[in-house]
């Protein structure tokens, strides 16, 4: 499918999209600062993440729920808010094995990035409440490239995907590459 095969027009605002090369999958990979995450494409809405090193190393969330787009052939964007007031977008090639993705995190995140580093979804009120007092501005953007290095069809909807702590997971895990 090409852009000239299905254009995008007012009348035709969404080209097709076909998400089977990213949805069911798990991918690691690692920003040019260093930084390692690893995300789960749950499903066509849906995804799971662990944060393996960086600024909120140790984070880890499940059911988040995401805009996914395919871009164009072999190219998706998954875009999501969270309950911390932060932003996220990161465009993904998977043949390529390279993403782009640029984090928006409020300030508070800036200054106290190690209250967020914990399962989320146990402490949602909290991470809310942070949010909601502040600061947010200035808003610290984080763009950066990275490299994917391992990528893997595990299947759609398997909550076992994502399941522990960054943590607990044995050492030298995040390092598997394919």
């Amino acid at each position: 499918m090409t852009a000239t095969q299905y254009p995008t027009t007012i009348e035709n605002p969404v080209p097709q999209q076909d998400l089977s090369g990213i949805v069911g999958h798990r991918f690691i990979y690692t920003y040019a600062n260093g930084w390692q995450y690893e995300m789960y494409v749950k499903n066509a809405t849906t995804i799971d993440y662990r944060i393996h090193t960086g600024h909120v190393g140790g984070r880890w969330v499940k059911g988040q729920s995401v805009d996914l787009v395919m871009l164009t052939q072999g190219v998706y964007k998954v875009s999501w808010n969270e309950p911390t007031g932060t932003s996220v977008c990161v465009n993904i090639i998977p043949a390529e094995r390279v993403l782009h993705g640029v984090i928006f995190f409020p300030d508070w995140i800036r200054n106290h990035g190690e209250r967020t580093v914990l399962f989320q979804n146990d402490h949602l009120d909290e991470m809310r409440a942070f949010r909601d007092a502040g600061p947010t501005y200035p808003i610290y953007i984080v763009p950066e490239f990275a490299k994917i290095t391992l990528f893997e069809n595990v299947g759609e909807n398997d909550d076992d995907v994502i399941s522990v702590a960054p943590g607990d997971l044995p050492a030298g895990w995040s390092d598997r590459t394919n």
